[in-house]
């Protein structure tokens, strides 16, 4: 007879689970990748896989909503050490490049879910909508610390940076998009 599963296990197994499906539908896509390669890759077994989640949707949704927490906390770990407001708000541009330059990069992971299932899915949409509110709080409230009200053109050319940059593959977007925040604060 098999130990009990601990807390503690559970747990890590949650999160081998969340690492393992991550990894594959950002570098492969969500539809191509079946929960026969999420398990082989998680090294659980499916009926441990269903127990966490049910549907390979929950799955999907579970993915996007840790990947978002860790995404915008390493932001704002970035962006916070900056003091000066309008310094601190073209850091989410110097942050952005380097993001995109890491190896691997395929964009943002909320625009590409809802690229393949956001017409099919509404717990994908909302998801990505949580995001990206939760994005654009972000980054209104480092905006507003300026006193310019330019929230809105900053929060488009960050959006507009990271799909360009994962679609040519090449990280200048945010490079050219910073130059044009830049100008937006009067820091050029």
């Amino acid at each position: 007879m098999p130990a009990p599963i601990t807390e503690e296990r559970s747990r890590r197994d949650r999160e081998a689970l969340l690492d393992a499906a991550e990894g594959l539908f950002y570098a492969r896509g969500i539809r191509a990748v079946g929960m026969a390669e999420v398990r082989a890759a998680s090294g659980l077994p499916l009926n441990r896989i269903y127990r966490f989640f049910t549907a390979k949707e929950d799955l999907v949704v579970a993915v996007l909503r840790r990947r978002d927490q860790r995404w915008r906390g390493s932001l704002a770990d970035r962006v916070e050490r900056v003091r000066d407001p309008r310094l601190r708000v073209l850091a989410v541009f110097d942050w952005l490049a380097e993001w995109c330059a890491e190896p691997g990069f395929r964009g943002c992971a909320w625009i590409n879910a809802h690229g393949e299932l956001g017409a099919s899915s509404e717990a994908i949409r909302a998801e990505v909508r949580s995001h990206k509110q939760a994005f654009h709080d972000q980054i209104a409230q480092w905006v507003r610390a300026t006193g310019l009200p330019v929230t809105e053109p900053v929060f488009l050319l960050a959006e507009g940076a990271i799909v360009t940059a994962g679609i040519s593959g090449d990280p200048a977007p945010a490079r050219h998009a910073r130059a044009a925040v830049a100008t937006l604060l009067g820091t050029e």
